[in-house]
């Protein structure tokens, strides 16, 4: 049994803001979040997978669609 773990990092940006409120408004709402030039957030997402590995071709997993 093996395991192969791949990590990718990434960020992403958001804004909340309703034309319907005034900025007033949208920012006691909002926040930060109601911030026009956008409001980032950082993530890491990880994936595991575990498997015997097939002795010919020596591969885990094939990534075949």
């Amino acid at each position: 049994m093996i395991l192969l773990t791949r990590k990718a990092e990434f960020s992403a940006s958001h804004y909340y803001w309703s034309e319907q409120l005034s900025a007033e408004e949208n920012l006691r709402l909002f926040g930060k979040c109601a911030n026009r030039n956008g409001h980032g957030h950082n993530y890491t997402l990880e994936v595991t997978v575990e498997g015997e590995v097939d002795p010919f071709p020596a591969l885990l997993s094939t990534l075949k669609s």
